[in-house]
């Protein structure tokens, strides 16, 4: 492991090791610990007591955080060209079909969303090698698959994000901001954990909240009392 700067041993020394903080007092820590010149993004890690290997495991959802994410989300909408007008008014960012699953299977994926209609998936469906690894295939479950376009795409601007547990069955999500208020990141990730915590597969005994970390870029992470995030 490379060397601690200076800020990063302070960053490190104002974080209690073994405390499990509360949902308010770690949103103000993770404000007072970032050190970047830059606006870090805030992340959620949360580990579950779950086999992701188990299809009945599994945990797989949306959430539309009340504060958004603080990032501006690339939209691109596949479609056809009577949903392209409802597409650009609602503020998608590429709108189109042919041309853009060429540019697609040449290798371009620079946008962080892509919504379509299921009139037009089976074109889609073709880019799912290309789509698939990088998280971008649209999907009925997350809601990218839609006639309501329009709809989609204005959820996702508003900080809908959609979220699936890894193979070591940690759930990641970025939160905000650095430079969100404490208040703000604390709704969010209240509004995160209990959205998870509501798809608790059935199959899942004994304990399924295992850890909650938040973290900013660069800065240690802070670990939550689930207690006082759960409604």
């Amino acid at each position: 492991m490379s060397k601690l700067t200076k800020k990063q041993k302070i960053a490190f020394s104002k974080v209690e090791p073994g405390k499990a903080y509360k949902a308010s007092e770690a949103s103000e820590l993770v404000k007072e610990i970032s050190y970047t010149k830059f606006d870090a993004s805030v992340d959620v890690d949360m580990r579950l007591g779950v086999d992701p290997r188990k299809a009945n495991q599994m945990v797989r959802g949306v959430v539309t955080l009340p504060h958004g994410t603080g990032k501006q989300t690339r939209v691109l909408v596949l479609c056809t060209p009577d949903k392209e007008a409802e597409a650009t008014a609602a503020g998608a960012d590429f709108v189109g079909l042919d041309d853009y699953i060429e540019k697609i299977k040449g290798g371009w994926t620079d946008v962080d969303v892509i919504i379509t209609t299921p009139t037009v998936m089976a074109k889609v469906g073709a880019l799912g090698r290309i789509l698939g690894p990088r998280g971008l295939m649209p999907n009925p479950k997350t809601g990218t698959v839609t006639m309501d376009v329009a709809k989609a795409v204005s959820e996702v601007k508003a900080g809908k994000i959609d979220f699936k547990v890894d193979k070591y069955g940690i759930v990641h999500s970025r939160i905000g901001k650095v430079s969100f208020s404490a208040e703000q990141l604390t709704e969010n990730l209240k509004e995160f954990v209990n959205v998870v915590i509501k798809l608790k597969p059935q199959a899942v005994k004994g304990s399924y909240v295992k850890s909650i970390y938040i973290s900013s870029t660069m800065s240690p992470g802070i670990q939550i009392d689930p207690k006082s995030v759960e409604n």
